[in-house]
């Protein structure tokens, strides 16, 4: 009875973490290092080993990727040869350049760091936790605080991140799609499915600018199209239009609202670089007066010109995350082991069985004396 007793206590007394299954050679499979990405705490996506980073809503990213295609697509297969027989073989050949031009620029910002800042480590954040508190008491959440510096001999505020847990950088924003703090953040959008910051804002740029020189030379060239094919008093002779005059017509009024919004957006990037101020500090009014506090650009070089060399033609800076580095292996094992760690132990004295009874394990750590069997 007690034999029976304990054989229904001991599988559930002592669990056993799985045995590692052997390789074929018979010795233990080593654990695999995990790589940072794979624990990256930010709410991004990554691909092609950590290579390619994206926001997790990227969902409008494949719908502008198809758009472009699509357009694009239109202006090769039905304006290209009508326009090749009866003007220049240069058409198609200056719309390839422009074409690849926007598609490597768009997959450039979609696919690279935007200028993530790291979260700051624990003892990191215990330690800008004792400089704002003397207590080190940082159970309670107080008020947001700032720490004052100076650049270019202004004082600039520099707002404390509770999820990154640290002071942001100057320029620098926390998204709440991505969950990260963004160097030089000018805003997050959702038609490259990434952030645009201080290591991706030279490609969004050249997107954007390229894309409306694009979309103005196939607006161009299927004004032509038409003009060509339908002349003051009707089709004109000998000429051969790819495709109907309302087919040509539809595909010219859509372009033509495409184009004059993409125009404005590059005309608004460029007043921004030109003027050193990005998108989040623009809407805020951070150096326009709208705030209220009527101050000075301390980032602006006085100078169109080194506005737009200091934003665009710098130096690329280094990626700060470096999500394609290995974990410390006592990081690796707890980050690996932290869903499928074995429930611990219960006390030795008490043992919850099937029921929720509670039985002792005395006769699982010593064996019975034998005197007292024999008395029995």
């Amino acid at each position: 009875m007690d034999s029976c007793e304990y054989e229904q206590i001991e599988p559930r007394a002592r669990p056993t973490p799985a045995p590692t299954p052997p390789t074929r050679d018979g010795r233990e499979e080593r654990r695999r290092p995990r790589r940072r990405w794979e624990v990256f705490p930010g709410k991004n996506r990554f691909c092609c080993g950590g290579r390619v980073i994206m926001a997790r809503q990227s969902g409008v990213f494949p719908l502008t990727l198809g758009l472009i295609l699509l357009t694009c697509g239109l202006f090769f297969i039905f304006d290209c040869p009508f326009l090749v027989q009866h003007l220049t073989s240069c058409i198609p050949a200056i719309g390839g350049v422009l074409f690849l031009f926007v598609l490597l620029t768009l997959l450039r910002t979609s696919f690279s760091d935007p200028g993530i800042l790291p979260r700051a480590t624990p003892d990191e954040a215990a330690e800008v936790e004792k400089q704002i508190d003397g207590s080190g008491n940082a159970s309670y959440r107080p008020p947001p605080r700032t720490l004052e510096v100076a650049i270019n001999q202004q004082p600039v505020k520099l707002k404390y991140c509770f999820t990154c847990r640290m002071f942001r950088p100057p320029r620098t924003s926390h998204c709440s799609l991505c969950d990260n703090c963004v160097e030089r953040f000018d805003h997050h959008c959702p038609w490259v499915g990434n952030c645009v910051g201080k290591r991706n804002y030279r490609f969004f740029y050249a997107f954007i600018v390229s894309l409306s020189f694009l979309t103005a030379f196939i607006f161009g060239c299927v004004a032509t199209h038409l003009a060509l094919s339908r002349g003051p008093g009707g089709p004109r002779p000998g000429v051969r239009p790819a495709g109907e005059p309302w087919q040509i017509s539809l595909r010219l009024k859509c372009r033509n609202q495409n184009v004059w919004s993409i125009l404005g957006l590059s005309g608004f990037h460029t007043y921004l670089v030109a003027s050193n101020v990005t998108t989040n500090e623009d809407i805020k009014g951070s150096w326009s007066g709208k705030s209220g506090e009527g101050v000075a650009n301390p980032y602006s070089h006085r100078s169109a010109v080194l506005n737009c060399c200091a934003t665009l033609c710098g130096p690329m800076p280094p990626s700060l995350i470096d999500r394609r580095g290995f974990l410390p292996q006592d990081e690796s094992v707890q980050a690996g082991d932290g869903d499928t760690q074995p429930p611990a132990a219960a006390p030795v004295s008490q043992i919850n069985v099937v029921g929720g009874a509670s039985r002792p394990t005395l006769a699982l750590q010593e064996p019975p004396n034998p005197s007292s069997a024999d008395a029995s």
